[in-house]
């Protein structure tokens, strides 16, 4: 990406990847910069018996789960490579044809995912960062299932408890699936999460963000409905296969991991969110204030030729809004230390004399 327009063809936040380095500045990547923690590496056996594993996942590894979902069993579970597997194999096992609710803005993935499935994505526009019901009650019906994530990806809003309970009867009543993407569920700071649940309620998530292991690529389902387990392995059978053994070992150990871990994980994601929102909100930017997650999603006119700015003449890296259905906006990602969001915001109030973003 030399050029200007290099820059301003881009599609996707994958073609920034391995753009990092020299002296680049990155707000785009979603992933933790913190250490995992120590436990996960008692799982890194190389002794362990590496042949073909479970295609739902060891058998462990899902007991332990089972802990955390009251009323559930190592059957509840399919261990998969990422969350962005299981959301695959769940769209997949259901055959083309069908449509998929999505709060728009969305996870930049989620729509290709579906549409690859052969499923068609149908959007219902959030307010103030936020799923309006009134539209979501009239777009939900005569769809296949909905996917929801919250805390967001991209907007790092949590849905309220409110919300989510009607969501719940709702989609209960209609016969329509919840798909409930809950990667971040761990990384809220303003009150307990919910969980979403039910027979026709599938949640996803992964090791990636609590435990901050995105490129081990262990991830799962949960569903209470036996068919949904029993089509989703199918798929995976002709896929993937088992998903990585020392990997899920990893999974295993991280889950013995004091709480405490997460305890000051989320102390952090605090004072890194304070400090990015008071910074934008400082140079003039409108955001929502994050409760979860690691995103801001800031309003920014000319949003294409101001990213295509701050990377090629000042070397930060941001994502465009409208990737993840929001035009018109930036994404930001506080996954880096304070000090170099301090001195992105600096890069960042220097590149606004060059372009008008307010």
């Amino acid at each position: 990406m030399d050029t200007m327009s290099e820059i301003l063809k881009l599609k996707s936040p994958a073609e920034f990847i391995g753009k990092q380095g020299n002296g680049v500045i990155s707000f785009g990547s979603g992933q933790p910069d913190l250490p995992p923690p120590p436990e996960v590496f008692q799982g890194i056996n190389l002794k362990r018996d590496l042949r073909y594993g479970l295609i739902q996942g060891e058998l462990k590894l899902r007991e332990a789960l089972a802990h955390e979902y009251p009323g559930s069993t190592a059957d509840n579970f399919v261990i998969t490579n990422g969350a962005s597997e299981a959301l695959d194999l769940i769209f997949r096992s259901w055959g083309k044809g069908g449509k998929v609710l999505l709060p728009r803005p969305y996870y930049y993935s989620y729509p290709p995912i579906i549409e690859m499935a052969g499923m068609e994505p149908v959007f219902t526009d959030q307010v103030e960062g936020r799923i309006d019901l009134e539209d979501f009650k009239k777009k939900v019906v005569g769809c296949k299932a909905m996917l929801i994530n919250s805390p967001s990806n991209p907007t790092g809003r949590v849905e309220s408890i409110e919300t989510l309970k009607e969501i719940e009867r709702l989609t209960q009543r209609l016969g329509v699936y919840v798909v409930s993407d809950e990667v971040y569920k761990d990384l809220i700071y303003e009150r307990e999460n919910y969980h979403i649940q039910g027979d026709h309620v599938i949640t996803v998530n992964s090791f990636s963000k609590t435990y901050c292991m995105c490129g081990v690529r262990v991830g799962y389902l949960w569903s209470a409905d036996k068919k949904i387990v029993e089509d989703v392995c199918e798929q995976k059978t002709h896929t993937s296969m088992n998903t990585n053994l020392v990997g899920q070992d990893m999974a295993l150990h991280a889950m013995k991991t004091p709480k405490d871990y997460i305890v000051k994980q989320q102390l952090i994601w605090r004072e890194r969110r304070d400090f990015i929102y008071q910074g934008l909100t400082d140079l003039g930017f409108d955001l929502w204030k994050p409760e979860g997650a690691f995103y801001v999603l800031p309003r920014c006119r000319n949003a294409r030729k101001f990213l295509s700015v701050l990377f090629q003449e000042y070397k930060v890296i941001t994502y465009l809004g409208e990737w993840f259905g929001a035009p018109d906006r930036l994404r930001f990602s506080y996954a880096l230390d304070i000090k170099e969001m301090e001195e992105g915001l600096n890069r960042i109030r220097d590149a606004m004399k060059k372009v008008s973003v307010l």
